[in-house]
């Protein structure tokens, strides 16, 4: 625990400020409970779990810690993590903090409603550009009455700034179907890693797929999902609507719904994403042999933290499907 201490005062002098602690009577499990429709705001506050699937034999469970400002917690060790099957704790195995290359997809809303938003939120993956390495590679995904694919995976992440330029939006909203169009091209990804970043203010009234569709392809998926979500004066109730259905994309992903009525802060919030796409801890297990094939099973994720260490978030996938043998 004095190494654990160490280096989150490191962390701490290089920038990172957190809230005391609640409890000073020992050590705190701190682990990632299925709150549905939890958002975070345009710091980082609050949160949601996730799902992965199993690959091959090991599952691999992508871990991100954040302070209460939504500040990514460096210096954890395999010894700080708990990870549990079901009910049943499974050793960890395997143990990296992730800085791997990323396959990023950007699901941009360019529907009517976003219109007084738009001419920001163009603008703001500069910022998350500047945070992705050279190895990364992005595509773009536009979605008004239907969806369509503006820019296939490059590296050269300006291009997709430049295809924005050129977009207006207008008509309805098919966000939905972009996020399946979105899951479906990350399949040509050259990079392990995966992750889709929706912009947009959530409201979806134009979709051929419904939430528990793209929920479940989510879940099955090993792609996490970021949201976005602009919430500004919403008008329709799918503007209304619109965080609850970003949350649970996000959540059942492993991503993170961000929600800002400040199209200013988009900026941050791409910054925020892209150090923590390089920022997560990696943890792999076996599952027990004796899970059914087909079936959904649970992951929990919790950190053990000394008392006295400000009070941490931990964003974990919450379960994977059990692949057919």
């Amino acid at each position: 625990m004095r190494t654990l201490l160490v280096s989150l005062c490191l962390c701490l002098t290089a920038g990172i400020t957190s809230i005391n602690a609640e409890d000073d009577d020992g050590p705190r499990m701190l682990e990632n409970q299925p709150l549905v429709g939890t958002n975070v705001n345009a710091h980082g506050n609050a949160g949601a779990p996730a799902s992965i699937r199993v690959d091959v034999n090991m599952t691999l469970v992508p871990v991100a810690v954040l302070d209460s400002w939504g500040r990514n917690v460096l210096g954890l060790d395999r010894e700080n993590f708990r990870v549990f099957d079901g009910t049943e704790p499974r050793p960890i195995v395997s143990f990296t903090r992730s800085d791997a290359p990323v396959s990023i997809g950007l699901i941009y809303d360019c529907s009517r409603s976003m219109s007084p938003k738009f001419k920001i939120a163009r603008q703001a993956p500069a910022k998350l550009f500047e945070h992705l390495n050279p190895e990364d590679e992005a595509f773009l995904v536009t979605v008004s009455d239907r969806p369509e694919l503006r820019h296939d995976f490059t590296t050269q992440l300006n291009d997709l700034m430049s295809t924005l330029l050129f977009v207006n939006p207008g008509g309805s909203t098919s966000l939905l179907d972009g996020v399946y169009l979105g899951l479906h091209q990350m399949k040509k990804a050259h990079n392990p890693r995966k992750a889709l970043i929706i912009v947009s203010d959530g409201g979806d009234n134009n979709s051929r797929y419904s939430l528990r569709e793209l929920a479940q392809l989510a879940a099955e998926s090993d792609t996490q999902i970021f949201s976005i979500c602009l919430w500004q004066s919403p008008q329709s109730a799918e503007e209304i609507a619109g965080p609850a259905l970003l949350a649970k994309l996000s959540q059942v992903s492993g991503g993170i719904n961000f929600m800002t009525s400040d199209g200013g802060a988009m900026d941050s919030t791409f910054a925020h994403i892209g150090v923590t796409l390089h920022n997560e801890y990696m943890l792999g297990y076996y599952p027990s042999g004796d899970a059914p094939a087909g079936k959904y099973r649970k992951i929990k994720v919790q950190v053990l933290v000394p008392a006295g260490v400000p009070k941490l978030q931990v964003f974990a996938r919450s379960g994977y499907y059990v692949p057919e043998k």
